[in-house]
């Protein structure tokens, strides 16, 4: 029996969920061996961690509006840091990154380099300072810092932008899985997604989605790094696979070189199903030069320090030292994940391409491969095809195509794990897109309710209509957010970036400067804001629509050509303009002394 209060006792009821869901991890390899099917045993999984986040929102459920939105700032610094990490460790990292390696190769480590030094960003310039503040919202801080309804409502447009563009990616995840492991169409599935996601944050806010985020990562660590470390040893590449990564990646050129990669016709691409990718070369053509490669890592870095979400989880501490050590934890329980993500696209490839392993299937008969289960499953998913197109009846390089999001997902199956590794994997993935759904919706909400209603809107409005507000935001936004998911018009991983790029454009030099620049002004504040968000969009349509970019910015790093006019129209307006009074001065010199009460105070 667990007596005391519930913050106290946090180790011991998450160690005792840990232990709970090890146990229903052996309990379903027990039903697989006794005859459970794989469709079956998909589901148990789903089902049985949705129920578990579910009871865990309906047990955070709450009517107070500090709870609601920050958590009542009593959240300890190392379960803020698993609640962060699995806040920012969305689908697109679980589900897609690794597809992106795959197939692009090393260029696409650029992600790895920019999601994680994003946090120093995040550490040095903001976090420590924006719970200082004392903020419910990102929006809140902008509309205190530079005053007037005016900045706040440009705040809350960009973030509504960047955290919308974000969460329809993860919807798309959730979507992808539920369609796998439930066996009905991705249409209908991204919905069966969007109403687990729901479950989660409707009753209990941020505090709902704090205490499911500390359960979630504990899903999605386990189920990553499990099946990593299995099928290394299952396939000799050492116990430790992340120090055998080079030796790997080499074998993989060489069997490449050996097999005489050949590349597809026209013609035989018409063949293949939208969205499927080829095997191609380890060193992609993808961020081959070294701006391509800095461009995307640093777009990614200055978004991880814009997105409103993860901006949301430091306000959550209980003071500002928590804050910051806070952000430490995060980068350690990300560091786990991230650390893995080149090594599971480089075991899944050598187990789909290597003779000498039992999985390999290049050489193999077309019809033997097309016989084989965990192929005619994905084939079914619209995930996997094989065409023999140059004739011979034996399967090539050229010859296999996989989608980018079943890398991680079909890896356990394709190395002849039991399908109970397949199960959870797809918990996790699950989990991981889930867990990012739930801090956006959740961040789009709080913005339109606290910082467009509340504080604009209906100043006078009562908390418990401020909630109700806020509950409906979140199931119009989540079924927007899902709709426009269905239509597929982007991929998982090119939708998270953009949304990072959005975010920069418009938010990452109003909060950085609002922080450390006191010459900073309202009239900056808006004009850096509009300007970055319009010339950033501006930008990618242009690129989108057939324009050669200039500087070596593309479709996935627009956000650098918006800060740049961002902070240029900022610095520019703000110096052209009166200066902020002397009460605002001050209070930027008070945010940034560490110790003290939050400038806020009461007022909210």
């Amino acid at each position: 029996m667990i007596k005391g209060n519930f913050i106290d006792n946090l180790p011991k009821v998450y160690g005792i969920y840990t232990g709970g869901f090890l146990a229903f991890i052996i309990i379903m390899a027990i039903a697989e061996q006794m005859g459970m099917s794989a469709k079956a045993i998909g589901i148990c999984f789903v089902a049985f961690t949705v129920a578990i986040y579910a009871i865990i929102g309906y047990l955070s459920r709450t009517a107070q509006a500090d709870a609601y939105y920050v958590a009542g700032r009593q959240v300890p610094t190392v379960f803020n840091g698993m609640a962060t990490a699995a806040d920012w460790m969305s689908g697109a990292s679980f589900v897609a990154m690794a597809g992106g390696i795959y197939f692009k190769g090393y260029g696409y480590m650029a992600l790895l380099v920019g999601w994680t030094g994003g946090y120093v960003l995040v550490a040095s310039l903001l976090a420590p300072y924006l719970r200082k503040f004392g903020c419910y919202t990102v929006p809140d801080f902008i509309g205190t810092r530079y005053g007037g309804n005016l900045s706040r409502l440009m705040a809350v447009i960009v973030l509504t932008v960047a955290s919308f563009t974000y969460v329809t990616a993860q919807i798309n995840a959730t979507g992808t899985i539920a369609s796998v492991a439930l066996d009905i169409p991705f249409q209908y599935a991204v919905y069966v997604g969007l109403i687990s996601i729901l479950l989660c944050s409707m009753l209990g806010g941020m505090r709902g989605v704090t205490w499911t985020q500390v359960a979630q990562y504990i899903v999605l660590i386990i189920a990553y790094l499990l099946p990593v470390f299995w099928i290394s040893n299952k396939i000799g590449a050492g116990f430790f696979p992340h120090f055998m990564l080079a030796d790997e990646v080499a074998r993989i050129g060489e069997l490449e070189q050996q097999f005489g990669f050949v590349a597809n016709s026209k013609e035989n691409l018409a063949m293949v199903p939208k969205g499927l990718a080829g095997i191609t070369k380890a060193h992609s053509a993808v961020n081959a030069t070294p701006w391509a490669f800095i461009s995307l890592a640093l777009a990614m870095m200055m978004g991880t320090a814009s997105l409103p979400h993860v901006m949301m989880r430091y306000f959550t501490t209980p003071s500002v030292k928590a804050a910051r050590k806070s952000v430490g934890w995060s980068l350690f329980f990300i560091f786990l994940l991230y650390s893995s993500a080149p090594m599971l696209a480089t075991l899944s490839k050598l187990a789909l391409i290597d003779p000498s392993l039992p999985t390999g299937i290049i050489g193999k008969s077309v019809a033997d491969v097309q016989a084989i289960d965990w192929y005619q499953n994905w084939n079914q998913a619209n995930l996997m095809f094989i065409s023999d197109f140059n004739g011979n009846g034996t399967v090539e390089l050229n010859e296999f195509f996989m989608g980018g999001k079943a890398v991680v997902l079909a890896t356990p199956e394709i190395a002849g794990l039991p399908y109970v590794i397949s199960g959870l994997v797809a918990a996790g993935g699950m989990a991981a897109a889930m867990s990012t759904a739930d801090g956006l919706i959740l961040a789009i909400a709080n913005a339109l309710s606290h910082d467009l209603y509340y504080k604009i809107i209906d100043p006078k409005a009562e908390t418990a209509k401020r909630l109700v507000v806020a509950r409906v935001l979140l199931v119009v936004i989540g079924f927007a957010g899902a709709t426009i998911a269905a239509m597929e018009i982007q991929g998982i991983l090119g939708s998270v970036i953009w949304a990072f790029d959005f975010a920069m454009s418009g938010l990452f030099f109003p909060l950085v400067l609002g922080v450390w620049w006191k010459r900073a002004n309202r009239e900056g504040a808006i004009a850096g804001m509009a300007l970055g968000l319009i010339s950033g969009a501006g930008y990618l349509i242009w690129v989108r629509s057939g324009g050669s970019g200039f500087l070596g910015i593309t479709q996935l790093t627009f956000g650098i050509f918006g800060s740049a006019v961002s902070l240029v129209a900022m610095v520019v307006v703000s110096l052209i303009t009166a200066e902020p009074n002397a009460a605002t001065q001050k209070m930027v010199d008070e945010v940034r002394v560490p110790s003290g009460k939050s400038i806020l105070g009461k007022q909210h």
